[in-house]
């Protein structure tokens, strides 16, 4: 009796799972970042990109989301839009320049202007705010030198709080496609290696540093069709 009853609640439970939506998508892009080095232009992808990201359909205006994502980020004074950072120079008499990888794991809602569901024939795209918490992983430095160089490098793990838009469409059947652009906002001001911590470089009071993320997706979508739960 008892393994029927466990036999029941596993079909029942399946059956609920299955009856959404589920969305699993690739996407490359490109990223760009604002902070103490190069230019402050928030969209100005140049560091090639990329991310895995699953979606999990709660209703047709609201999907909970996950993404792992690979951003590579890049600066240098030389090509900066202000004269006193293409002037400035560091120890070693060269232009301030840096690259650094993140590495994120992003949780949230995407909110659809419109419903959204492949299985119709009138609700296959939509545009779409999104909102998320990140965690991140980068390279920052542990110690510097008098002098303002960099003495040693370590790891460093924070938050971010990433909201960004973006644009969904039917493909082909189970296969779809999204544009979007997203924005983080970080409580770290050492993404470019430069902080209130070292010595001997102007900085400006850029305050915490930000990285953006642009991008193309495709998308493929499983499970039943959509039996929305009554969500959010």
């Amino acid at each position: 009796m008892k393994k029927r009853i466990l036999f029941f609640v596993f079909v029942s439970f399946t059956s609920i799972f299955m009856g959404q939506l589920h969305e699993v998508g690739l996407t490359i892009g490109g990223t760009n970042y604002v902070g103490d080095i190069g230019k402050n232009y928030y969209f100005y992808p140049n560091e090639l990109a990329g991310g895995i990201t699953y979606k999990y359909n709660w209703n047709p205006r609201i999907a909970l989301r996950a993404t792992y994502s690979l951003l590579p980020i890049s600066g240098n004074d030389a090509d900066a839009d202000t004269g006193y950072r293409r002037d400035r120079l560091d120890a070693s008499g060269k232009t301030y320049k840096f690259s650094n990888n993140i590495n994120e794991l992003a949780v949230g809602i995407e909110y659809n202007f419109y419903e959204y569901d492949l299985s119709s024939y009138d609700k296959t795209w939509t545009p779409y705010l999104i909102l998320e918490l990140a965690i991140f992983n980068h390279t920052n430095v542990s110690s510097y030198l008098p002098t303002g160089g960099i003495e040693k490098l370590g790891k460093k793990t924070s938050l971010a709080i990433p909201f960004g838009f973006g644009y969904k469409s039917k493909l082909y059947g189970t296969l779809a496609f999204a544009i979007e652009a997203k924005f983080r906002y970080t409580f770290e001001d050492d993404l470019d290696y430069l902080s209130n911590d070292t010595p001997n470089v102007n900085l400006d009071g850029t305050g915490n540093d930000w990285y953006m993320f642009t991008g193309v997706s495709l998308i493929y979508t499983f499970g039943r069709p959509a039996c929305y739960t009554n969500g959010l």
